[in-house]
């Protein structure tokens, strides 16, 4: 069987996102990686608080308030994207 199914590769026709007239491969390499850092430097900073409480229920009440604020910063950005917009 020589034929190729969806999703194999090599693909005979890419698609074209338009990304390839506005950047190349090593800079969204790189904005990738650096978007990948952010994201994990945050986790570990919330995973280093949990880390710090004294118990298993503490943990887990300081995860609700870590939640709570990411929903609050949420609320406050999506209200100033919808003045903007």
């Amino acid at each position: 069987m020589s034929e190729k199914r969806p999703g194999q590769w090599p693909v005979d026709k890419p698609v074209d996102l338009g990304l390839a007239e506005t950047t190349d491969d090593d800079q969204l390499y790189v904005q990738r990686a650096a978007e990948k850092a952010l994201h994990e430097m945050v986790l570990d900073s919330i995973r280093h608080d949990l880390e710090q409480q004294p118990t298993g229920p503490s943990a887990q009440a300081k995860a609700r308030i870590w939640c709570a604020h990411v929903l609050a910063i949420a609320d406050e950005v999506a209200a100033e994207k919808r003045k903007a917009a």
